[in-house]
């Protein structure tokens, strides 16, 4: 795969991945599906929506940790049960 010759949109995409668990491939991916979907063609705007959806990934990162801690805390008719195998 080419590398895009805008280094901040390479760098956006790859924090993107990252952040995701996915390839830079399938971030850039993401970021050209949403590009298109809002007809932005420069590299310029491309960034800015790399980093709108790096924003989105990490609140919702956020609001899975809070439920994930939620679902982790044992009900008190619960709490002394132990299980054996």
């Amino acid at each position: 795969m080419p590398v895009p010759p805008n280094r901040a949109y390479a760098v956006a995409t790859g924090n993107l991945a990252t952040l995701l668990g996915i390839s830079i491939s399938s971030a850039r991916r993401r970021v050209d599906l949403q590009a298109a979907r809002e007809e932005v063609r420069d590299a310029a705007g491309r960034v800015v929506i790399a980093k709108r959806l790096i924003e989105a990934a990490r609140a919702d990162a956020l609001s899975q940790g809070r439920l994930l801690d939620e679902l982790l805390v044992a009900k008190p008719s619960e709490s002394n049960f132990l299980d054996e195998d």
